[in-house]
Protein backbone atom coordinates (compact mmCIF):
# COMPACT_ATOMS: atom_id res chain seq x y z
CA UNK A 1 0.00 0.00 0.00
CA UNK A 2 1.20 3.49 -1.04
CA UNK A 3 2.02 6.13 1.93
CA UNK A 4 2.87 9.73 1.32
CA UNK A 5 4.03 12.00 4.23
CA UNK A 6 4.31 15.76 4.21
CA UNK A 7 3.99 18.98 6.12
CA UNK A 8 1.25 22.32 5.84
CA UNK A 9 1.65 25.12 7.33
CA UNK A 10 -0.71 26.43 9.92
CA UNK A 11 -0.79 30.00 10.38
CA UNK A 12 -2.38 31.02 14.07
CA UNK A 13 -1.99 34.60 14.42
CA UNK A 14 1.94 36.22 13.61
CA UNK A 15 3.26 32.56 13.88
CA UNK A 16 3.22 29.48 11.52
CA UNK A 17 3.22 25.79 13.44
CA UNK A 18 3.69 22.95 10.72
CA UNK A 19 0.50 20.14 11.02
CA UNK A 20 2.37 16.73 9.78
CA UNK A 21 0.37 14.25 7.95
CA UNK A 22 0.72 10.79 6.82
CA UNK A 23 -1.56 8.94 3.89
CA UNK A 24 -2.24 5.71 3.33
CA UNK A 25 -3.67 5.05 -0.25
CA UNK A 26 -4.33 7.30 -3.21
CA UNK A 27 -6.91 10.14 -2.56
CA UNK A 28 -7.25 10.22 -6.55
CA UNK A 29 -8.91 6.67 -6.32
CA UNK A 30 -12.48 8.23 -6.11
CA UNK A 31 -13.59 7.04 -2.27
CA UNK A 32 -13.67 9.31 0.00
CA UNK A 33 -10.50 9.39 2.70
CA UNK A 34 -10.71 9.32 6.41
CA UNK A 35 -9.07 11.42 8.19
CA UNK A 36 -8.07 10.52 11.39
CA UNK A 37 -8.21 12.51 14.99
CA UNK A 38 -6.53 11.12 17.68
CA UNK A 39 -7.04 11.53 20.90
CA UNK A 40 -5.34 13.47 24.62
CA UNK A 41 -5.48 16.11 23.47
CA UNK A 42 -1.45 15.65 23.29
CA UNK A 43 -1.09 11.96 22.73
CA UNK A 44 0.38 11.29 19.22
CA UNK A 45 -1.43 9.53 16.20
CA UNK A 46 0.90 6.14 16.02
CA UNK A 47 -1.38 4.47 18.66
CA UNK A 48 -4.00 4.89 16.08
CA UNK A 49 -1.89 3.51 13.02
CA UNK A 50 -3.76 -0.14 12.75
CA UNK A 51 -6.99 1.86 11.17
CA UNK A 52 -4.98 1.93 8.33
CA UNK A 53 -6.68 -1.47 7.90
CA UNK A 54 -9.24 0.02 6.64
CA UNK A 55 -7.74 1.05 3.21
CA UNK A 56 -6.80 -2.71 3.00
CA UNK A 57 -10.44 -4.08 2.94
CA UNK A 58 -12.11 -1.14 1.41
CA UNK A 59 -9.39 0.82 -0.26
CA UNK A 60 -10.38 3.87 1.24
CA UNK A 61 -7.62 6.10 1.96
CA UNK A 62 -6.55 7.11 5.44
CA UNK A 63 -5.27 9.82 6.81
CA UNK A 64 -3.23 10.40 10.08
CA UNK A 65 -1.64 13.79 11.05
CA UNK A 66 -0.62 14.88 14.52
CA UNK A 67 -1.87 17.65 15.83
CA UNK A 68 0.52 20.88 17.08
CA UNK A 69 1.47 20.33 19.89
CA UNK A 70 2.98 16.44 19.96
CA UNK A 71 4.35 13.81 18.15
CA UNK A 72 6.07 15.18 14.49
CA UNK A 73 3.88 18.56 14.19
CA UNK A 74 5.48 21.63 15.75
CA UNK A 75 6.04 21.35 18.97
CA UNK A 76 8.79 23.78 19.67
CA UNK A 77 7.64 27.07 21.84
CA UNK A 78 4.21 26.28 22.40
CA UNK A 79 5.44 25.35 26.03
CA UNK A 80 5.99 29.40 26.78
CA UNK A 81 1.65 29.85 25.15
CA UNK A 82 -0.60 30.90 27.77
CA UNK A 83 -3.44 28.65 28.36
CA UNK A 84 -5.73 30.60 26.21
CA UNK A 85 -3.96 29.67 23.38
CA UNK A 86 -5.13 25.91 23.51
CA UNK A 87 -8.82 25.99 23.00
CA UNK A 88 -11.01 23.61 20.64
CA UNK A 89 -11.07 26.44 18.07
CA UNK A 90 -7.26 25.66 17.54
CA UNK A 91 -7.87 22.23 16.93
CA UNK A 92 -10.73 22.49 14.55
CA UNK A 93 -9.22 25.73 12.33
CA UNK A 94 -6.25 23.16 11.93
CA UNK A 95 -8.79 20.12 10.99
CA UNK A 96 -9.66 22.62 8.30
CA UNK A 97 -6.31 23.86 7.45
CA UNK A 98 -5.24 20.29 6.71
CA UNK A 99 -8.77 19.34 4.36
CA UNK A 100 -8.55 22.52 2.49
CA UNK A 101 -4.69 21.70 1.48
CA UNK A 102 -5.20 18.18 0.84
CA UNK A 103 -8.44 19.28 -1.35
CA UNK A 104 -10.98 17.01 0.15
CA UNK A 105 -13.28 19.61 1.70
CA UNK A 106 -16.05 18.37 -0.74
CA UNK A 107 -15.98 14.82 0.26
CA UNK A 108 -14.28 13.44 3.02
CA UNK A 109 -15.16 11.00 6.43
CA UNK A 110 -13.83 11.89 9.94
CA UNK A 111 -12.73 9.39 12.70
CA UNK A 112 -12.79 10.37 16.47
CA UNK A 113 -11.01 8.48 19.60
CA UNK A 114 -11.35 9.87 23.24
CA UNK A 115 -10.61 13.48 22.91
CA UNK A 116 -10.29 12.93 18.83
CA UNK A 117 -14.01 12.07 18.98
CA UNK A 118 -15.10 15.14 21.42
CA UNK A 119 -12.98 17.38 18.25
CA UNK A 120 -15.04 15.68 15.84
CA UNK A 121 -18.00 15.94 17.17
CA UNK A 122 -17.61 19.74 17.80
CA UNK A 123 -16.42 20.34 15.07
CA UNK A 124 -19.61 18.75 13.13
CA UNK A 125 -22.26 20.14 15.27
CA UNK A 126 -20.66 24.03 15.12
CA UNK A 127 -19.19 24.16 11.80
CA UNK A 128 -21.31 21.90 9.55
CA UNK A 129 -18.82 21.05 7.25
CA UNK A 130 -20.76 20.33 3.91
CA UNK A 131 -18.16 17.82 2.48
CA UNK A 132 -18.80 15.77 5.56
CA UNK A 133 -20.02 12.50 4.66
CA UNK A 134 -19.31 9.95 7.51
CA UNK A 135 -18.17 10.81 11.29
CA UNK A 136 -17.05 7.68 13.60
CA UNK A 137 -17.54 8.92 17.31
CA UNK A 138 -14.91 6.41 19.35
CA UNK A 139 -15.35 6.51 22.85
CA UNK A 140 -15.98 9.81 23.29
CA UNK A 141 -18.81 12.07 25.38
CA UNK A 142 -19.73 15.55 24.39
CA UNK A 143 -19.05 17.19 27.42
CA UNK A 144 -16.04 17.34 30.02
CA UNK A 145 -18.95 16.66 32.66
CA UNK A 146 -19.67 13.45 31.85
CA UNK A 147 -16.17 12.29 31.29
CA UNK A 148 -15.71 12.78 34.65
CA UNK A 149 -18.78 11.65 35.64
CA UNK A 150 -17.92 8.41 34.03
CA UNK A 151 -14.55 8.33 34.91
CA UNK A 152 -15.36 9.19 38.59
CA UNK A 153 -17.78 6.05 38.85
CA UNK A 154 -15.21 4.05 37.55
CA UNK A 155 -11.81 5.11 40.41
CA UNK A 156 -15.09 5.02 42.95
CA UNK A 157 -14.81 0.92 41.50
CA UNK A 158 -11.70 0.38 42.14
CA UNK A 159 -9.83 -1.09 45.33
CA UNK A 160 -10.31 1.09 48.69
CA UNK A 161 -6.80 1.97 48.66
CA UNK A 162 -5.84 2.43 45.14
CA UNK A 163 -8.69 4.68 45.01
CA UNK A 164 -7.14 6.77 48.06
CA UNK A 165 -3.64 6.38 46.78
CA UNK A 166 -4.77 8.24 43.45
CA UNK A 167 -6.45 10.13 45.02
CA UNK A 168 -4.04 11.48 47.67
CA UNK A 169 -1.47 11.78 44.75
CA UNK A 170 -3.95 14.20 43.32
CA UNK A 171 -4.68 15.99 45.85
CA UNK A 172 -1.08 16.64 46.58
CA UNK A 173 0.12 17.16 43.17
CA UNK A 174 2.33 13.95 43.14
CA UNK A 175 1.15 12.36 39.82
CA UNK A 176 4.56 12.04 38.53
CA UNK A 177 5.48 9.58 41.67
CA UNK A 178 6.14 6.29 40.97
CA UNK A 179 3.48 4.86 43.50
CA UNK A 180 0.51 6.84 41.18
CA UNK A 181 2.01 5.40 37.92
CA UNK A 182 1.41 1.88 39.20
CA UNK A 183 -2.03 3.14 40.87
CA UNK A 184 -2.72 4.60 37.53
CA UNK A 185 -1.58 1.18 35.61
CA UNK A 186 -4.48 -0.86 37.56
CA UNK A 187 -7.17 2.00 36.42
CA UNK A 188 -5.47 1.35 32.57
CA UNK A 189 -5.30 -2.44 32.63
CA UNK A 190 -9.00 -2.46 33.66
CA UNK A 191 -10.11 0.17 31.42
CA UNK A 192 -7.95 1.52 28.92
CA UNK A 193 -6.00 -1.38 27.70
CA UNK A 194 -4.98 -4.82 28.53
CA UNK A 195 -0.73 -5.01 29.51
CA UNK A 196 1.54 -5.38 27.39
CA UNK A 197 0.80 -2.11 25.57
CA UNK A 198 1.50 -2.77 22.14
CA UNK A 199 4.30 -0.89 20.58
CA UNK A 200 2.27 2.08 18.93
CA UNK A 201 0.69 2.78 22.41
CA UNK A 202 3.82 2.94 24.01
CA UNK A 203 5.17 5.57 21.47
CA UNK A 204 2.13 7.84 21.51
CA UNK A 205 1.89 7.65 25.21
CA UNK A 206 6.19 8.05 25.49
CA UNK A 207 5.58 11.22 23.33
CA UNK A 208 3.31 12.37 25.82
CA UNK A 209 5.33 12.44 28.37
CA UNK A 210 8.10 13.82 27.00
CA UNK A 211 5.94 16.97 26.26
CA UNK A 212 3.06 16.79 28.43
CA UNK A 213 2.16 21.03 27.84
CA UNK A 214 -1.14 19.96 25.66
CA UNK A 215 -2.53 17.44 28.16
CA UNK A 216 -1.60 18.90 30.97
CA UNK A 217 -2.96 22.49 29.70
CA UNK A 218 -6.32 21.56 28.38
CA UNK A 219 -7.39 18.50 30.72
CA UNK A 220 -4.93 18.57 33.74
CA UNK A 221 -3.00 15.81 35.69
CA UNK A 222 -5.72 12.84 34.88
CA UNK A 223 -8.67 11.63 33.56
CA UNK A 224 -10.56 11.79 37.09
CA UNK A 225 -9.39 15.53 37.90
CA UNK A 226 -10.33 18.24 35.16
CA UNK A 227 -8.52 21.75 35.78
CA UNK A 228 -7.54 22.32 32.68
CA UNK A 229 -9.07 24.91 29.72
CA UNK A 230 -11.93 21.84 28.63
CA UNK A 231 -13.05 21.41 32.08
CA UNK A 232 -16.03 23.47 31.16
CA UNK A 233 -16.07 22.33 27.51
CA UNK A 234 -19.38 20.56 26.26
CA UNK A 235 -21.22 20.83 22.92
CA UNK A 236 -23.90 18.95 24.43
CA UNK A 237 -26.67 21.58 23.16
CA UNK A 238 -25.30 21.22 19.38
CA UNK A 239 -24.97 17.89 18.85
CA UNK A 240 -28.56 17.68 17.78
CA UNK A 241 -27.84 19.59 14.70
CA UNK A 242 -25.60 17.09 13.64
CA UNK A 243 -26.73 15.70 10.19
CA UNK A 244 -23.75 13.63 9.07
CA UNK A 245 -24.91 9.94 9.19
CA UNK A 246 -22.79 9.08 12.52
CA UNK A 247 -20.94 5.48 13.68
CA UNK A 248 -20.49 5.73 17.60
CA UNK A 249 -18.71 2.99 19.44
CA UNK A 250 -17.27 2.24 23.05
CA UNK A 251 -16.27 -0.77 24.87
CA UNK A 252 -18.03 -2.73 28.01
CA UNK A 253 -15.12 -1.97 30.29
CA UNK A 254 -14.40 1.52 28.80
CA UNK A 255 -13.36 4.52 30.31
CA UNK A 256 -15.95 5.95 28.17
CA UNK A 257 -18.85 4.24 29.81
CA UNK A 258 -22.72 4.27 28.12
CA UNK A 259 -23.01 7.53 30.03
CA UNK A 260 -21.10 9.95 28.08
CA UNK A 261 -22.60 8.10 24.80
CA UNK A 262 -25.76 7.76 24.83
CA UNK A 263 -26.49 11.55 24.96
CA UNK A 264 -25.41 11.48 21.17
CA UNK A 265 -27.40 8.34 20.17
CA UNK A 266 -30.54 10.35 21.81
CA UNK A 267 -29.51 13.37 19.68
CA UNK A 268 -27.98 12.92 16.69
CA UNK A 269 -30.91 12.81 14.16
CA UNK A 270 -29.08 9.89 11.79
CA UNK A 271 -26.90 7.34 14.10
CA UNK A 272 -26.06 4.03 14.95
CA UNK A 273 -24.07 2.37 18.55
CA UNK A 274 -22.16 -0.77 18.31
CA UNK A 275 -20.82 -1.99 21.39
CA UNK A 276 -17.69 -4.13 21.75
CA UNK A 277 -16.50 -6.11 24.57
CA UNK A 278 -13.24 -4.44 25.88
CA UNK A 279 -11.73 -0.89 26.79
CA UNK A 280 -10.90 1.96 25.30
CA UNK A 281 -8.72 0.96 22.32
CA UNK A 282 -11.22 -1.21 19.59
CA UNK A 283 -8.93 -1.30 17.27
CA UNK A 284 -5.37 -2.45 19.51
CA UNK A 285 -7.71 -5.16 21.12
CA UNK A 286 -7.37 -8.60 19.66
CA UNK A 287 -10.99 -9.39 21.09
CA UNK A 288 -12.43 -6.41 19.14
CA UNK A 289 -9.98 -5.24 16.55
CA UNK A 290 -11.70 -7.35 13.65
CA UNK A 291 -15.47 -6.75 14.42
CA UNK A 292 -14.42 -3.22 14.84
CA UNK A 293 -13.02 -3.18 11.27
CA UNK A 294 -16.03 -4.56 9.80
CA UNK A 295 -18.16 -2.55 12.15
CA UNK A 296 -16.65 0.71 10.20
CA UNK A 297 -16.00 -0.30 6.87
CA UNK A 298 -19.65 -1.51 6.47
CA UNK A 299 -20.99 1.97 7.63
CA UNK A 300 -18.55 3.81 5.39
CA UNK A 301 -19.37 1.85 2.38
CA UNK A 302 -23.19 1.51 3.38
CA UNK A 303 -25.17 3.98 0.31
Amino acid sequence: MSEITGKVDFKVGDDTYQTWYKIVGDLASGAHPLIVLHGGPGISHEYMTPIAEIHNKCNIPVIFYDQIGIGKSSFEGVAEKPKEFWTVDLFMDELENLVAHLRVQNDFALVGHSWGAMLGAHYASHRHPVGLKHLILTSGAPSMALWEKSTGQLLSALPADVREKIEKHEKEGTTDSPEYQEMMGIFYEKHVCKAPWPKVMETSFGAMMQNPTVYHTMVGPSEFTITGTLKSWSCLDQIHTITTPTLLTNGVMDEAQDVCVSPFFHKIPHVKWAQFSQRHLPFLEEEDQARYFQVVADFLTSP
